[in-house]
């Protein structure tokens, strides 16, 4: 049974655009305390209506990260809920192409951003009796497509992060979840090295659609926990079998000669 979460705190990381935009404002409707966080301060402004509180937060700044978390506890008194849908990409992401410089940046946004989050956010859930992590990563970790090295890394190691805070924080109530997205219609999809075909594009899904799924696993009551899990488009091609190397599948890419030129 689904269980009200109004008023309940939670904090929103890459709230700016897209996914976590969608996320922050789809919690606020069901009367969550909602902080939005993200670094572009003229998008923050925009949701300023439509959520509790905005905070300034650069993940790849660990002094700004500990502020928020200290910023969300000062205002609010607790946080049950942290979404991170922080998230980029470059275009030159093949091997051939990809610079030390790009995975370093891919990396710290993707993973260690979440890794800081996480770390600054456990005690007061662990000194609450429990909580719920949220991660935003995407379809390339259960299936391989051509976004890159770097990225399928940081994704993977988002759900190595996921996966084992649960087992560490499983006895203090706190639970994770890992959600891989297939093609959305985001900013993200302008760093592609190949435009998405318009087919692709016209039956991909809506960042609402990845915030009403996040919802529902906000509402699931605390004995419950959905560890992982695939919101795809309906219309998109799939593979004939589960990991086949098949770049349409979910994702919307073009083929891999186009792609990595």
């Amino acid at each position: 049974m689904a269980i009200s979460i109004k008023d309940k705190v939670a904090v929103v990381v890459g709230a700016s655009s897209g996914i976590g935009q969608s996320i922050a404002e789809a919690l606020a409707r069901e009367g969550m305390q909602v902080m939005a966080a993200a670094r572009r301060d003229d998008r923050l402004a925009a949701l300023k209506g439509n959520v509790a509180a905005t905070f300034h937060c650069d993940v790849t700044k660990p002094e700004q990260v500990k502020a928020l978390i200290a910023a969300a506890l000062d205002r609010f008194g607790k946080i049950d809920v942290l979404v991170y849908s922080s998230g980029t990409n470059v275009p030159g992401r093949s091997m051939q192409r990809l610079t030390a410089e790009d995975w370093d940046t891919i990396i710290d946004t993707n993973l260690t951003g979440a890794f800081r989050c996480t770390k600054a956010v456990l005690p007061s859930m662990r000194e609450a009796g429990g909580g719920l992590i949220v991660y935003i990563s995407s379809i390339s970790v259960p299936v391989a497509d051509v976004s890159g090295a770097a990225y399928q890394a940081s994704k993977h190691g988002m759900s190595g992060l996921a996966r084992a805070t649960s087992v560490e924080e499983k006895k203090n109530g706190i639970r994770t979840s890992v959600i891989f997205p297939g093609v959305c219609l985001t900013e993200i999809l302008d760093k592609r090295p190949a435009p998405t075909p318009k087919e692709i594009l016209d039956v991909s899904l809506e960042p609402e659609d990845v915030a009403d799924a996040v919802v529902a696993i906000v509402k699931l009551h605390p004995r419950a926990c959905v560890p992982e899990l695939q919101i795809v488009p309906t219309k998109v091609k799939r593979p004939a079998r589960r990991n086949a190397p098949d770049v349409e599948f979910y994702s919307g890419r073009p083929r891999y000669s186009r792609a990595l030129r």
